[in-house]
């Protein structure tokens, strides 16, 4: 085998095993980005979920509150008395 043969085909050698790290590390790389997607959008399930659930339980307390007490419309009693608004 001649010496430029032999340089040729440890270059091509060198750039295939190269390619082929790089290619290996941005896989991994694009499997990491992925897998922290995946933990994102969990977190924001559970705050999505946790919000809820003080919605809900904020809900059920002014239920509650609404059936202990009466509302009125104060304004409309003192117009239909003749009394001025302040």
């Amino acid at each position: 085998m001649s010496h430029a043969s032999k340089l040729t085909l440890a270059g091509t050698s060198l750039f295939a095993v190269g390619t082929v790290i790089i290619v290996h590390f941005q896989q991994n790389m694009e499997k990491e980005a992925m897998h922290q997607g995946v933990v994102r959008d969990m977190e924001q399930q559970r705050i999505k979920k946790e919000r809820q659930l003080d919605f809900d339980l904020q809900r059920q307390l002014e239920e509650e509150y609404k059936k202990g007490q009466t509302v009125r419309e104060t304004t409309e009693e003192l117009q239909s008395k003749g009394l001025p608004n302040r």
